[in-house]
């Protein structure tokens, strides 16, 4: 029985060391928008990009090819930490129908990243990918003009004004403090780590909530131009009154998110038994 026990633990550690790694992978490319586009407000070089933008950043650094093989597998990791999450309930969400939702969620963020990382993948091998504002509005226009398309799209749309409701929700209530090893740290990183959360997560909420916007105001004007991503998102508000402060704000914000993400990696309780 002992030596069972003792065979699973290499395992459990490279899952959790894959886990982490992850964490921090998604933290650095969240980093890497969120400064980019605070340059661009500050009309100091950076540029109002996505995570695809970030990885051509990233390719055109010197040893751009062996960093952004790190990312794609980074991201792969995580990808495979969230569907293993949904599949073995390492979280403990249960199976009622909030648990099953949430496992849910997990599992559509991880093939989320599990595409990201292909497309840093297709990236490193010099295939031409296209702009993902553009691509974004082809898949939309596939699905709108499905049976029922315009209803899905709109339904997809109010999927993100909730989710990212509950991102703002969950950093004001600072409701990630109970997944994060908070006893290893000293009362001030502590303090730090729950503003640094609920500035990143509110910032984030900001995001997603624009992008369900525009998927349902797509829906309604049966126009898939109307559909914006992480990147139209911010040019949105770029496009507003006082639009470099609240780009501005925003992107530090994202930023920020990047940064909650980094303590993620260290302190997230990791079950893998």
């Amino acid at each position: 029985m002992a030596k069972g026990k003792s065979s699973r633990k290499p395992v459990q550690s490279w899952i959790e060391r894959l886990a982490r790694f992850g964490y921090a992978t998604k933290g650095a490319v969240y980093i890497l928008i969120g400064v980019l586009a605070v340059f661009a407000a500050l009309s100091s070089g950076g540029q109002v990009t996505d995570t695809r933008g970030a990885f051509h950043a990233i390719y055109s650094e010197p040893f751009g090819l062996a960093l952004l093989g790190a990312v794609a597998v980074g991201l792969a990791a995580y990808a495979l930490w969230r569907i293993a999450q949904a599949i073995t309930d390492a979280e403990g969400k249960g199976k009622d129908l909030k648990g099953m939702a949430i496992r849910f969620g997990y599992a559509c963020s991880g093939l989320l990243h599990a595409g990201l990382a292909f497309s840093a993948v297709r990236l490193m091998l010099g295939e031409h990918q296209q702009n993902s504002e553009q691509e974004h509005k082809e898949r939309a226009a596939q699905v709108i003009h499905m049976p029922l398309g315009a209803w899905l799209v709109g339904l997809a749309g109010a999927g993100f004004i909730g989710f990212g409701a509950y991102q703002i929700y969950k950093g004001y209530r600072c409701k990630f403090r109970k997944r994060l090893e908070v006893s290893a740290m000293s009362k001030r990183e502590e303090r730090w780590v729950m503003r640094v959360g609920q500035y990143g997560l509110a910032a984030r909420g900001v995001v997603f909530g624009i992008i369900g916007y525009y998927l349902i105001h797509a829906a309604l004007q049966y126009n898939p131009a109307e559909v914006r991503g992480i990147s139209g998102a911010l040019q949105t508000l770029a496009a507003q009154p006082f639009g470099k402060v609240l780009l501005g704000v925003t992107a530090a914000g994202l930023a920020f998110y990047g940064l909650y993400m980094l303590v993620e990696a260290k302190y997230h309780r990791i079950r893998t038994s």
